[in-house]
């Protein structure tokens, strides 16, 4: 008769030989004990977390990985790169220094030869009770200077601004990678269902430099891509040209109940269900996106605040607009609202690149960016909405300290700059890392953009490590295998 235990395979007889128990026991314990104290130290790989999503409903609310601080975001993002050394990041030493050459610097930066060291082209004063020294080009925003969180020791991988725009949105420099605000409605979805979850307001002066790869959606469902409209351009083709609004009510209507038929018919048809969605989500915007864009319902007060009521500049007037627009959608529950200050490259004309005639150029871009963006802050506040709204003011990278040779303007410098946030969860009044004595490079808590990303996902309360999408065989994320916090500045 044959025994039992020829029937068992290889793996199964070593188990009935003791020495060889033995071993393998000791071996899984310490494994089980490595593992412990790998996760215990937040070592190991994090567990992705995909979202379930409604194809039918693909901007409901969905909750956070955590308790959230912030529920909704505006991003002013400041396009062509403003110099940090203008505004922020306040370097005595280069009026020291002005005028003579760096000691060590380069011979030859982006754009060609580097001249001498140059001052701030504006005055810096001490400002709120923090003291912090911000340039006089933005009066209104440094009024606001005790509510923000600074990170001084920011950097990018690209000192090109198409790229770098790419970097700061979405974490890559090439393109096909999502937005930021496409990573955050694909994780949350939204509150408002009249309106889109992402909404992406160009300047009026033209779009950025890459355009609508800061708004894409890359290998994410095209549901959560940006949505463009400005206060002057809403949404286009939303109506139907030469179409009553009673015929058009009345064949939606019939649309809807074929469409409706036509799912009960394929039940469990993702991408027929997400199509409906949208075409649903365009019929309620026909009677939202009117209303919301039709600034003729605010009060004169506010207008004037905002600077929208401005006769002599209209762009400051275009941009006021938009930022009284972007309170608007956070009012109705909109989730990511991306307001873009500057356009496309110009030779710093439309944006804030500012290679040859920096002062000239800048006094013209601040009138522009300086009261809108901070009444834009205050009504927030004033209105309670900046408890649950994150605000951050960014651009894809800083200055260098030395102007160009033969020319009044800086060269690009990816290596040290500075961006802000406020409101929910943000610590008020914190200026974080620092550049060099000339403002050239980040020396102390250096932080690529990467942090910076991971930090907003983490106020809304996403884990930037487990949120990700695979894309061919890759679980793909914002900040792609880098990314820590930055707790300084948090609340």
């Amino acid at each position: 008769m044959t025994s039992d235990v020829e029937h068992l395979s290889t793996a199964g007889r070593s188990l009935l030989d003791r020495r060889s128990f033995l071993s393998n026991s000791a071996t899984a314990l310490g494994s089980i004990a490595l593992t412990q104290l790998l996760g215990s130290d937040q070592l190991l790989g994090s567990e992705v977390k995909t979202p379930k999503i409604d194809p039918a409903r693909p901007y409901a609310p969905r909750q956070p990985h955590f308790p959230a601080r912030a529920k909704n975001v505006v991003v002013i993002f400041c396009a062509g790169a403003v110099s940090q050394l203008e505004t922020w990041d306040y370097k005595p030493e280069l009026i020291k220094w002005d005028n003579k050459p760096l000691p060590g610097g380069p011979a030859v930066t982006f754009q060609g030869p580097a001249g001498n060291l140059a001052r701030p082209q504006y005055e810096f004063r001490q400002r709120g009770e923090t003291g912090k020294w911000v340039s006089d080009m933005i009066p209104h925003l440094a009024e606001l200077t005790d509510d923000f969180a600074f990170v001084h020791s920011l950097t990018s991988t690209s000192n090109t601004h198409g790229p770098a725009e790419n970097f700061l949105s979405t974490g890559f420099v090439l393109d096909g990678f999502p937005s930021l605000g496409s990573w955050v409605t694909y994780a949350l979805g939204s509150e408002s269902q009249e309106l889109p979850a992402y909404i992406a307001i160009p300047d009026p002066r033209g779009v950025p430099q890459n355009g609508s790869n800061n708004w894409g959606a890359g290998f994410l469902p095209a549901a959560f891509q940006g949505t463009t409209m400005t206060a002057s351009d809403p949404v286009r083709h939303l109506a139907a040209p030469g179409v009553s609004s009673k015929a058009d009510k009345a064949a939606r209507s019939l649309l809807q109940r074929m469409n409706e038929r036509h799912l009960e018919q394929h039940p469990g048809d993702g991408k027929l269900a997400a199509r409906i969605a949208s075409y649903e989500l365009a019929a309620r915007m026909q009677l939202s996106v009117p209303e919301i864009s039709d600034l003729s319902t605010e009060p004169e007060h506010i207008l004037k605040l905002y600077g929208a009521d401005d006769v002599e500049n209209k762009n400051k007037a275009g941009f006021a607009r938009n930022c009284i627009l972007a309170r608007r959608l956070i009012e109705r529950g909109v989730r990511f609202v991306q307001l873009f200050n500057g356009a496309y490259a110009s030779g710093g004309k439309l944006n804030w690149d500012g290679h040859n005639a920096l002062k000239e150029q800048y006094d013209v871009h601040a009138e522009v960016l300086d009261q809108p963006a901070a009444a834009l802050i205050r009504d927030l506040k004033q209105r309670g909405l900046l408890e649950d709204t994150l605000v951050v003011w960014c651009t894809e990278f800083g200055r260098m300290p030395f102007f160009q040779k033969g020319a009044k303007g800086r060269d690009h410098n990816p290596d040290g700059f500075t961006c802000w946030m406020t409101g929910a969860g943000v610590m008020p009044g914190v200026s974080h890392g620092t550049t060099d004595e000339f403002g050239q490079k980040a020396i102390e808590n250096v932080h690529p953009l990467y942090h910076f990303n991971a930090t907003i996902l983490h106020l809304l309360g996403l884990d930037y490590e487990a949120l990700s999408f695979e894309h061919n065989g890759i679980q793909r994320r914002l900040t792609n295998v880098e990314g820590k916090l930055i707790p300084e500045i948090l609340a």
